[in-house]
């Protein structure tokens, strides 16, 4: 595979939306942001993925990055059509498919392996977000488990607060102003109203019945200290996915790993998971193997 070293954000095209995607080789990766995210928690990961060589998608979710009452409206299912649509597209163009995604958008990649295996030849997940159980998350966020309708839920708001899943302080100053600009395409929404957070929750709810259908091998990359989901949801992830399971223990960033202090070692194993499964083709195939946890 040739590599690319003049491939930069500058270079990205828009995909759809304010979505980014950078041609490449005959190896995609579909990258997926968090609930309330953008493209941008991605386009570090999309670039150095892009200089080895990949072609590399990454979409803006439904209701994502334009109004409040836009993501309000959203479904967890409209979630996941905008990663179905783009997974199509990019095996359109590509022999093979990887998938990637952050906290949210992880599950949403799981749930693309089980329902497309001819497709979606690995996946990686970054801090996944079953449930939010990490040290930063309030105590009104945890008894909201307790609310079982949407509209109920609408009555509740969640409010980003420090440290934002970040732990480098330079950063989370930028962040912090971008979430306080009122530009949602920057860094997200400041607040959202709880109907979003359940469909989470029901995203979840369908997942988990699926995780045996992930054959597929999955890289688990989880910071120890998350601020937003602790270490208890990629050890449940790795104890029902039903192929091979790496587990990565990050062991110096917050909850947005794909721009935190070891964002470099993110992109590196990711690069290195891909890399490995390209090798072993045609011979790969679905299987439970064994699992290993790491810590970097």
């Amino acid at each position: 595979m040739t590599k690319s070293s003049e491939v930069d954000a500058s270079s990205a095209e828009a995909a759809e939306g304010r979505g980014l995607f950078y041609p490449g080789g005959r190896t995609g990766v579909l990258l997926i942001h968090g609930l309330s995210g953008t493209p941008v928690e991605m386009r570090f990961i999309a670039n150095g993925l892009a200089r080895e060589g990949y072609t590399v998608s990454c979409p803006q979710l439904a209701g994502h990055c334009e109004t409040l009452e836009q993501l309000r409206a959203s479904t967890w299912q409209d979630w996941y059509g905008s990663t179905e649509q783009a997974l199509l597209q990019l095996s359109e163009r590509c022999d093979q498919v990887f998938v990637a995604g952050l906290s949210m958008g992880g599950l949403l990649s799981l749930r693309l392996a089980a329902l497309h295996p001819d497709k979606v030849k690995g996946a990686m997940v970054y801090a996944p977000t079953l449930w939010l159980d990490g040290w930063g998350v309030p105590l009104y966020a945890k008894l909201f488990s307790l609310v079982r309708q949407k509209w109920a839920a609408d009555l509740m708001h969640f409010t980003e607060r420090p440290p934002y899943g970040i732990k480098d302080h330079r950063l989370r100053a930028l962040i912090a102003e971008a979430l306080h600009s009122g530009d949602p395409s920057k860094a997200g929404f400041f607040s959202i109203p709880g109907g979003p957070m359940i469909e989470l929750r029901w995203l979840v709810d369908d997942l988990r019945k699926r995780l045996a259908d992930v054959k597929q091998p999955v890289l688990l990359l989880h910071p120890r200290e998350d601020d937003r989901a602790s270490l208890r949801n990629s050890t449940y992830l790795q104890k029902h996915l039903g192929g091979r399971v790496e587990t990565i223990v990050l062991e110096d960033s917050y909850h947005v790993v794909t721009l935190d202090k070891q964002r470099d070692v993110v992109l590196q194993k990711s690069v290195s998971f891909v890399q490995a499964l390209l090798a072993q083709m045609p011979a790969v195939e679905p299987a439970t193997a064994r699992r290993g946890i790491a810590a970097a």
